[in-house]
């Protein structure tokens, strides 16, 4: 391959993990077309990508963004899955895909985040957290716990004077009757 491509080259990768939030490799051997697509697919869908490159372009790549350039798993044929945002979404995309019976021949190495190096149970316990959409849920309920507790406190005693004034006015009704 002449120089110039790989120069190109180099400079794609670069611009594709300038933004990115993390890498994660895989090892796609033995997928069929439709496997590899529908892998293509789900990454997409959560906010990745995947690309397909020499290794060697790869940890160039790397090495100019600043990212961690791993040399144990970037060796044999490699998918790269770069999670542009939400990288919980897209590690969790990966692993639902890799954990289907038909698809065995996906195998997860690891991945990269910033200038650290992530382990294969580093990648799954990033894809067992919950959404983002989950978090702030449970982020809201947090904070509203105190305030509804605050508000049942406060209204406690106007619901015992309510409560007493229509007792007595239950009883002088049936005293009048």
């Amino acid at each position: 391959m002449p120089a110039s491509i790989k120069f190109e080259m180099v400079s794609e990768l670069k611009k594709k993990l300038e933004g990115a939030e993390a890498v994660f490799v895989c090892e796609y051997r033995g997928l069929t077309v439709a496997q590899a697509t529908e892998f293509r697919r789900l990454v997409r869908e959560a906010s990745g990508e995947v690309k397909v490159a020499k290794n060697t372009l790869v940890r160039l790549a790397l090495g100019e963004v600043g990212m961690a350039v791993p040399e144990d798993i970037t060796v044999g044929p490699n998918a790269y899955v770069i999670a542009h945002e939400n990288s919980p979404a897209v590690a969790k995309a990966m692993k639902e895909f890799a954990s289907k019976k038909e698809n065995k021949a996906m195998v997860i190495k690891g991945g990269l985040m910033g200038s650290d190096i992530l382990s294969l149970d580093q990648v799954m316990a990033l894809a067992d957290l919950p959404s983002r959409d989950q978090m702030l849920a449970q982020l809201v309920g947090t904070l509203a716990g105190p305030i509804r507790g605050l508000v049942t406190v406060l209204s406690g005693p106007s619901r015992g004077l309510v409560t007493c004034l229509s007792q007595l006015a239950e009883k002088k009704g049936s005293d009048a009757a």
